[in-house]
């Protein structure tokens, strides 16, 4: 693994830790009386999670207010507020700030150990919910993508439904690149799991385009396949001065994020302005509606990705996109220091 780059230090909590841990500890106990359960419901429960003690975690360009639902939980909180800094450096490595100024985060304790599911919400303020397992330990936390996942959501503006593979795409996508740009995983991982899952985004008999073919595979691999097939074009139109990162933070600095509503449309032409192409359209145009299928083992051996066993090997000397696959996760220059 590469050196992490050096980026600002995020911003100590809002409160001294010992403090915040003190606040989730507390709390009035008819609150503290509910179950679990009263937090799974089909919407973020705001006003049960606003009568909930909390932590704010500062991060660049944003807060995260975190409470915990009822239930018992082994790790110490102190941990939990840990991994939910550490899967926001991730977010901020990737698009420059963390993409809204606050967002609720609740962690709803269940059974068994691991991350058991997450969502994330904008309808009455960003929001974020994950069912946790009460027996999970931090290797858990270590090799899990979700909360990352459901933080790159927070980057998007809300679409209709039939726009879900570009929402789930990209948080598949972009989870992957900013945990090995932020120094969280070796990139031989996620193009080992891209060639391994990728397929699984192709279409199949009676496929109908993106728009029209709401399937898991097609939702969530097929969105992250567009989501590639973009940044790789992206970078050779422009010789390598941007790609799909730009014009996602340039998304985020329009005030596209999940709290508001926008047409496929404007962020599409967001992110072609920000990049100086028309990728994005011209991609979009080819794909919404036409069952179009890559061939995605060329693309890795362009790519210098090359399977071995459970793993895969970089072929840097003669693959013809090989310094367009290390670009794609490289972690981004820091910005110049601010004069005076």
């Amino acid at each position: 693994m590469g050196a992490r780059r050096a980026t600002a230090a995020r911003p100590a909590p809002l409160m001294p830790l010992a403090a915040a841990l003190l606040a989730l500890a507390s709390g009035p106990a008819t609150v503290l009386a509910q179950p679990a359960s009263d937090y799974l419901g089909r919407g973020f429960p705001y006003a049960d999670f606003d009568a909930l003690p909390k932590a704010g975690v500062g991060v660049q360009g944003g807060t995260i207010d975190v409470a915990f639902a009822p239930g018992e939980i082994d790790l110490p909180r102190e941990d939990w507020l840990d991994w939910v800094g550490k899967s926001a450096d991730a977010i901020v490595t990737y698009y420059g700030r963390y993409p809204v100024a606050s967002v609720r985060l609740l962690f709803v304790p269940t059974g068994g150990s691991g991350m058991r599911g997450g969502q994330a919400f904008g309808y009455r303020g960003p929001a974020i919910r994950l069912a946790v397992g009460k027996a999970s330990a931090a290797d858990d936390m270590a090799q899990d993508w979700r909360l990352v996942h459901e933080m790159v959501h927070l980057a998007l503006p809300d679409m209709p439904r039939r726009f879900n593979w570009l929402s789930e795409g990209l948080a598949v996508y972009v989870e992957s690149i900013a945990r090995v740009q932020a120094g969280h995983l070796p990139a031989e991982q996620i193009w080992r799991d891209f060639v391994r899952d990728m397929p699984k985004g192709l279409p199949a008999d009676g496929d109908r385009g993106l728009d029209n073919t709401p399937s898991w595979g097609r939702t969530y691999w097929g969105g992250a396949m567009f989501c590639l097939l973009a940044d790789i074009e992206i970078r050779q139109r422009t010789g390598g001065r941007s790609g799909l990162q730009d014009a996602l933070r340039a998304i985020v600095n329009e005030g596209g994020n999940i709290a508001v509503e926008w047409p496929i449309e404007r962020v599409i032409a967001v992110g072609d302005a920000a990049t100086g192409t028309t990728v994005l359209a011209d991609l979009y145009e080819k794909l919404r509606d036409a069952p179009v299928s890559p061939d995605l083992d060329a693309l890795w051996r362009r790519l210098g990705v090359i399977p071995k066993g459970a793993t895969v090997v970089f072929d840097d000397d003669d693959a013809e996109l090989a310094a367009v696959r290390r670009a794609i996760t490289a972690a981004p220059a820091a910005p110049p220091p601010s004069a005076g």
